[in-house]
């Protein structure tokens, strides 16, 4: 199964969490394995990823997701969003956004995953005080469809 994340609303390059020092080169990425992955600006107007997913249907038939992009455990997969600030040591992250793969209506990805097409996150990557989204992401900031 092919999935698109699409993030909108991104809080900008700069940002300061209370009691720390600024942030000037604010990024966000997928993150593969350990590493970011398409990074982009946190000034741009949007951001947009892609992930090969292999749908599993397990011996309960409950659906498991496998893949570079995908971590946790069975049961509780998910996708990271991974927020850094980007200087001349590369990339040093400080939050994590979780799009939980086992959350998706099942139908959903059956669609996207038997029919070829794409299961598309729109994801608002800003949070209600200013900064970058970060921990479980839940509607209305995340949407799923097939497309």
């Amino acid at each position: 199964m092919h999935v698109v994340i699409e993030g909108h609303n991104l809080p900008g390059r700069r940002w300061c969490a209370a009691g720390e020092p600024p942030l000037d080169n604010v990024h966000v990425a997928m993150q593969l394995g350990r590493e970011p992955h398409g990074l982009v600006a946190g000034d741009a107007e949007s951001g947009t990823w892609t992930a090969d997913v292999r749908v599993i249907v397990t011996e309960d038939g409950a659906l498991d997701f496998r893949g570079p992009a995908v971590q946790g455990k069975r049961g509780d997969r998910f996708l990271y969003l991974t927020w850094g600030n980007v200087g001349l040591h590369g990339f040093d992250g400080f939050r994590r956004a979780k799009l939980m793969l086992h959350r998706v209506d099942p139908a959903l990805v059956r669609e996207a995953d038997a029919e070829g097409r794409s299961l598309v996150a729109r994801v608002d990557l800003t949070d209600g005080k200013g900064g970058p989204r970060c921990a479980r992401v839940d509607p209305p900031a995340l949407e799923w469809s097939v497309r």
